[in-house]
């Protein structure tokens, strides 16, 4: 039977699939600092908006875009509270040439993302009041942006989850929130503070998280977690950070089940750490359930130590495997029932804990103190124990800090020779 519905002509169709294509993709907004104008309609390079008002106060939907101008300069913040979609997020990225797009501002937070489904790249967060990018949101992915001068270069709240911080570069993260005498109270100084649950932080380049404080003489740390559940801390390189990460969580809340796998830890500063973890007698303990494994530290100062795990430490509080550590200090320490901790190689001028199943006491032989690939004849090549994923945080992390499959007998450190 003959269609009773009017042909539609070939032209008209094809319009109208183009029509349907442009509104799955959503429309792009460019922003120009220097040669925008918020009267024209942001919709093209040639009618740039000159302000992050502009982008604020825009309705974005799911599939939009905002283009923002290299070599833009901008008072912050910018303020993102639209949702996207897991099939059609919303995008900020950069275009054009030159240095990243400046965010900066002391009146607030510069980037801030309260909304869902983001991902933002190609920015610069520089010289803002607490957080250079505040994450408040569910599934925000945040690459190649860079943060500095900040108290925390990224901050994920308590209501931020399920996120990734990847492929960027935090420096010099290196300011106070509170730095007064007395107490025990100072904090600050984060490349990337987590407060919320099921983040991943990886592939991310994090130095000069170091600042001085009145009760403790330095602080500072390249990843901080406090009071966050189910954190993965993978695949990043930190240099000249106070500490690589600390964990801790108020009475009544948790920090239970982060992972931190295939991390790099260098310094040449005189005092640093790689991790500090507490037990239930700790003003912010207890943290329970943290694993490190497959790590490589080089911490050549008399002032340094590996890992502590103190004020009641036991398995359920830290289990480590597979990590090679040389400190100039204290190679680990535990009290009370002790770490769950095997397959590593530490070297230290001392080491207060007791040593599991195929670890040793020895110079790992990194390749020198800022390659920690190994030398021939290392005593960590092949002495990890071998392990599932689930020890990583999913098959997806089950590579050595060179995209390398672990093989079925480990070497310990973060990379597999």
């Amino acid at each position: 039977m003959a269609s009773l519905l009017p042909a539609v002509p070939a032209a008209a169709a094809a319009e109208t699939r183009s029509a349907e294509s442009r509104a799955r993709a959503g429309t792009t907004y460019y922003v120009d600092s220097k040669a925008g104008d918020d009267a024209a309609d942001g919709t093209s390079e040639r009618t740039a908006w000159k302000s992050l008002e502009k982008v604020g106060a825009a309705e974005l939907k799911p599939g939009d875009t905002v283009a923002v101008k290299r070599g833009s300069g901008f008072t912050g913040p910018l303020t993102l509270e639209a949702d996207g979609t897991a099939a059609r997020p919303i995008v900020v990225r950069a275009y054009g040439k030159g240095p990243l797009a400046r965010i900066s501002g002391t009146e607030d937070d510069c980037v801030i993302v309260k909304g869902d489904y983001w991902r933002i790249s190609g920015l610069r967060a520089s010289g803002c009041r607490w957080a250079g990018f505040q994450l408040a949101g569910r599934r925000i992915e945040l690459s190649g942006v860079q943060a500095d001068r900040n108290i925390a270069g990224v901050l994920v709240t308590p209501s931020g989850s399920h996120n990734t911080i990847r492929d960027s570069v935090l420096t010099d993260n290196n300011r106070m929130s509170v730095n007064d005498s007395g107490g025990d109270n100072d904090s600050g100084a984060f490349g990337v503070l987590l407060n919320g649950d099921d983040n991943l932080v990886t592939g991310n380049t994090i130095t000069g998280s170091y600042a001085k404080s009145s009760d403790y003489g330095t602080d500072g740390a390249a990843v901080e977690i406090f009071g966050g559940d189910r954190n993965r801390v993978t695949h990043n390189v930190a240099r000249d950070n106070d500490t690589f990460t600390e964990l801790g969580a108020k009475k009544g809340t948790t920090a239970t089940g982060n992972v931190f796998a295939f991390n790099v830890v260098t310094s040449k500063r005189s005092r640093g750490s790689f991790l500090i973890t507490r037990g239930q007698r700790h003003i912010v303990g207890p943290v329970k359930g943290t694993i490190a494994v497959h790590n490589s530290v080089y911490l050549p100062a008399r002032n340094t130590i590996g890992w502590s795990c103190h004020d009641g430490c036991s398995p359920s509080i830290l289990k480590l495997r597979n990590n090679a550590v040389h400190v100039g200090g204290e190679a680990g320490f535990e009290d009370g029932k002790g770490a769950d901790e095997a397959g590593g190689v530490y070297k230290g001028r001392k080491a207060r804990f007791k040593p599991g199943p195929k670890t040793v006491m020895a110079d790992p032989k990194f390749v020198s103190r800022t390659d920690l690939r190994l030398r021939p004849g290392s005593p960590a090549i092949g002495r990890g124990v071998r392990l599932s994923s689930t020890w990583y945080g999913g098959k997806a992390i089950f590579k050595d800090a060179a995209g390398k499959v672990l093989k079925s007998s480990p070497t310990a450190g973060a990379y597999q020779h």
